[in-house]
């Protein structure tokens, strides 16, 4: 009994110390969020230089997150920043810390281009690096734009192209008795290689070496037109690396040697001498992205595609595309008086056919009413991500965006025998049909379980061939063809009439106002649905939990978030996998 009671006062003693602590961590949150207010904003007077630093991990959009406040701002963001500085009298320059180990092909993509963009409108870019140093060329292609890239002297250059690594799990499940099953439309199809095989089949290998050389070349075209330098001596240059700073300089992949300090002075300098250095961050909370105008709707979804709302844990976890709250999104915004135009930017891999094809008919709807539809395709827009964007009236994708994989597959992992390797037996049970037990990771699937669930993914094969065809406007046979699975670029994409254009973000928006009849020197609103939430919103949504639950929340995000839990989810997720228009491509870096 006095075990007992020792055990409840610590309970309760432990209660109030974490209501403290999370009282006046509020408390100091709030204040600093109530100072960041406060300077909003207080940019500086006079002419400004803005700072950009790419060393921060960025998403390719905002994320719905309670502390989305605290992130850094996004790819499509920063895009939106640069050009809006780029009409604003007061901004003469930019200066950027580049990023030393490499970065998302499509993002170093997006940003090059805005960095010309700006440039070219008369205002001047200067970079500093304290080194190239990882091997991929992305890092060196979003800064190629600039006017002076300058490396730190003690500094190296490594970008040499690009890597990436697919893991097969093939062999170890041989080695457990794990029998790994699954249907895939078609042979490119390669998700569930991972499971089943112990490394690359022939087509596995000839679809990944394709887009990784089409974004390779992709990378030195743009760094080589934005350096003035010829194509092929620029890719001699980048695989005969690494190089010191001093044989940096003198190859002329940079062009001066010295520490930040140096840069950012010579940043100051170039823009007139009399500038200001001001961080983008602040300029983006000084509210310069809003606008009047004519309204355009811009809706956003990055991460895996899946039924329902879709948010994940508003302490952490991957973002996620709910089809219930994009569809909703778009019948909003179809539906908001004053709307003349939606763009829907899609960064994500795919996931439930469902899910999928319920946004697919949102957007119909959406164009029913009158309304067009532009997707702009971010870092991906494969398998499920492309089934989103086949009915819109106009699509713009990145050189280096990943699309295409126009296929479907199906199966589970059986684990009956492996648990008996350790002694332990399940018993399955079931009532009714055969099928009933179809998803069980006990025991491989009968020959008529087989035969259904490949008579389902044959039917989700054939609607999303036939969705791709009639939002393309392309023969069935056609689709057909390139659809197999395959993963392609968005350059590949283009030739195959998969995507309208290749561009980013703001030639999104530029197509946004050709639709809706907008003249291009008019300013536009752009408005998020759903709105973006205020921090003191977002603190009310959040802390309408009790201080245990959010202390239980923190807890369990730490847990879920350690590499041993995740293999263990990804590991029996893939156990009762059902029908995925998902593409988990090995990535470029």
């Amino acid at each position: 009994m006095k075990q007992f009671f020792i055990a409840v006062i610590g309970t309760i003693v432990g209660s109030i110390l974490t209501l403290f602590i999370l009282f006046f961590g509020l408390i100091g949150l709030i204040g600093a969020m109530s100072a960041s207010s406060a300077e909003d904003t207080g940019l500086p007077g006079g002419t400004l230089v803005l700072e950009l630093d790419l060393r921060e991990t960025r998403l390719d959009q905002p994320s719905r997150s309670p502390f989305a406040f605290a992130e850094s701002a996004s790819i499509v963001d920063l895009v939106r920043l640069l050009d809006r500085a780029e009409s604003d009298n007061r901004v003469a320059g930019l200066f950027i810390r580049a990023n030393e180990f490499g970065m998302s092909p499509t993002h170093a993509e997006e940003l090059n281009r805005a960095i010309a963009s700006f440039r070219d409108s008369g205002r001047t870019v200067v970079v500093h690096s304290q080194g190239f140093t990882g091997t991929s060329i992305t890092n060196y292609l979003a800064v190629t734009s600039a006017d002076e890239i300058w490396l730190q002297d003690t500094a190296s250059f490594s970008s040499a192209g690009l890597a990436g690594e697919a893991a097969f799990f093939g062999g170890a499940l041989d080695r457990f008795e794990v029998e790994a099953d699954f249907i895939q439309f078609l042979e490119y199809k390669n998700a569930p290689n991972s499971y089943t095989e112990s490394g690359f089949t022939p087509e596995h290998l000839e679809s990944t070496l394709s887009y990784f050389n089409s974004i390779y070349d992709v990378a030195i075209e743009n760094a080589a037109a934005s350096r003035r330098v010829d194509p092929e001596r620029l890719r001699n240059l980048i695989e005969a690396a690494p190089y010191s700073a001093e044989a940096a300089e003198e190859a002329g992949l940079v062009d001066e040697l010295g520490h930040v300090s140096a840069a950012r002075d010579a940043a100051i300098t170039l823009a007139g001498g009399n500038a200001s250095i001001a961080s983008i961050e602040d300029y983006r909370l000084s509210g310069v992205l809003t606008r009047p105008g004519p309204r355009i709707a811009l809706i956003e979804g990055q991460g895996a595609i899946i039924t329902g709302a879709g948010a994940s844990s508003p302490f952490g976890g991957e973002p996620m595309i709910g089809g219930d709250a994009m569809s909703e999104a778009i019948t909003n915004a179809a539906s908001s008086p004053g709307v003349r135009a939606i763009i829907i930017r899609v960064d994500s891999p795919g996931g439930s056919s469902i899910a999928s094809d319920q946004i697919w008919d949102a957007i119909q709807r959406a164009q029913g009413r009158g309304i067009p539809v532009v997707v702009s395709m971010g870092g991906a827009a494969a398998s499920g991500g492309y089934y989103i964007a086949a009915p819109a009236d106009y699509i713009v994708s990145n050189a280096t965006t990943l699309t295409g994989s126009i296929g479907v597959y199906g199966g589970k992992v059986s684990l009956g025998e492996t648990f008996g390797l350790v002694g332990v037996n399940f018993e399955q049970i079931s009532v009714g049909g055969e099928f009933a037990s179809a998803y069980s990771a006990n025991a491989p699937w009968t020959e008529e379980q087989r035969a259904a669930i490949e008579g389902q993914l044959a039917d989700i094969y054939d609607d999303f061939t036939e969705r791709v065809a009639e939002g393309r406007g392309l023969d069935i046979e056609t689709v057909r063809e390139i659809a197999r699975g395959r993963v392609w670029t968005g350059e590949q994409a283009l030739e195959r009439d998969l995507v309208d254009e290749v561009g980013g973000f703001m030639q999104a928006v530029a197509a946004a106002r050709r639709l809706a009849d907008i003249d291009d020197d008019q300013s536009i609103s752009l408005q998020r649905y759903p709105r973006e939430r205020s921090p003191f919103e977002a603190f009310q949504e959040l802390f309408g939990v009790s201080a245990e639950s959010a202390q239980s929340l923190a807890q369990l995000n730490a847990l879920m978030n350690s590499p041993e839990l995740q293999a263990l989810i990804e590991a029996r997720q893939s156990s009762s996998a059902g029908n995925e228009l998902r593409s988990p491509v090995t990535r470029p870096e």
